[in-house]
């Protein structure tokens, strides 16, 4: 059952449960952070609505991606039930509404620098609102794909969806004090390009571990710090805290990610005792799907002490800072080709700079 209240521990969402504490209409109580949709957001998306409410998980996941309204998206769970999670379901796709359609590709994200112009900062605050409700969407789909994980687990992708859904609305509200609206922005399918690999991946719930809080997220861990900085020197201090506050939760998400990947893997390194947890890199290897990898979990600007307070071994933390990407290692390799080399020009280095600009990273 999932009606008690819970608290959140930052190391790995383990769960306490407590007496449960019933307020009409409130929403879950989460301990150190709850979910609150802050008016502007809620009179730019209009009003919930106000069929019933769901019971289950299983009724709430399916609401969420089977609805196109930001309002349901959005919706907190409250007071849900999950001791008969249903069949394994899979969806291709969330339904969206008009304005909201998942589209490919998506328009270049602004340059840190370019954020003095708000047009630059609207274009930045729709891509992460709109990465944060691809998150949303994709913790609701790992909750139907596998009703048959752990019930912790099960406990955990829920709180990290409600977090997600903040961080949505966060940044939903900054868009809205530019005078923007997500709907004017042209939306990225990129991560639900993803799941047809996670899904097929015979990692199972490792590949989703590995995909969504080892790689999107860990890669977020670099991309908030550097747009916090770039929201604080364009004067946008309410943009920049946001982007801090996401930076924070997202610590937590991928200690969470760590945490369960390792006790879930299924082949111990030798030596290693049954039952117990498996190295962060050897399992993060093992499971990520393809094309995803470490080359994705980051960002130009690489920071080890994040990754340090997710708990993530120096060990990974130096794999990935290492980890070149497909195009990366094709240019190092024309570079230290001599006839490669006289003939590159600057052009090139443009083009690769522009390809790593996280536009597509949660």
């Amino acid at each position: 059952m999932l009606n008690e209240d819970l608290e959140l521990s930052k190391t790995g969402c383990r769960l306490y449960l407590r007496n449960p504490i019933r307020r009409p209409g409130a929403a879950w109580d989460w301990g150190l952070r709850a979910f609150r949709n802050p008016a502007p957001v809620t009179r730019q998306i209009g009003a919930m609505t106000h069929s019933t409410p769901p019971h289950s998980v299983r009724e709430f996941c399916q609401r969420l991606l089977l609805r196109g309204d930001l309002a349901t998206k959005l919706a907190p769970p409250r007071s849900l039930e999950d001791g008969t999670p249903g069949p394994a379901l899979m969806l291709d796709a969330p339904a969206r509404d008009p304005g909201l359609e998942l589209r490919d590709p998506s328009e270049p994200l602004p340059r840190p620098g370019a954020l003095a112009d708000p047009a630059a900062r609207a274009a930045c605050l729709a891509r992460f609102a709109h990465h944060e409700l691809m998150a949303v969407e994709l913790f609701g789909w790992a909750l139907l794909r596998w009703p048959e994980v752990d019930p912790e687990l099960r406990r955990c992708w829920l709180e990290i969806l409600a977090e997600e859904q903040t961080h949505c609305g966060l940044y939903l509200e900054r868009l809205h004090a530019h005078g923007s609206r997500l709907s004017e922005h042209r939306l990225s399918d990129y991560f639900w390009k993803q799941l047809p690999a996670i899904a097929a991946s015979p990692a199972g719930p490792r590949a989703f571990l590995a995909a969504m809080g080892l790689t999107l997220e860990q890669a977020n861990l670099d991309f908030t710090l550097v747009y916090r900085d770039a929201f604080r020197a364009a004067g946008d201090e309410e943009s920049a805290r946001v982007c801090e506050r996401v930076h924070s939760d997202e610590i937590g998400h991928v200690r969470a990610a760590a945490t369960w990947i390792g006790r879930l893997a299924q082949t111990p390194r030798e030596g290693q005792e049954a039952g117990e947890s498996q190295d962060d890199l050897d399992a993060y290897l093992e499971a990520v799907p393809h094309p995803l990898s470490a080359a994705r979990a980051k960002g130009r600007r690489f920071d080890v002490s994040s990754r340090r307070s997710a708990g993530l071994s120096d060990r990974f933390i130096e794999h990935v800072r290492v980890a070149r990407s497909t195009q990366e290692r094709g240019l190092v390799a024309r570079a230290e080709t001599p006839s490669a080399a006289s003939s590159r020009t600057g052009s090139d280095s443009r083009s690769h700079s522009d390809s790593r600009s996280g536009a597509d990273r949660k």
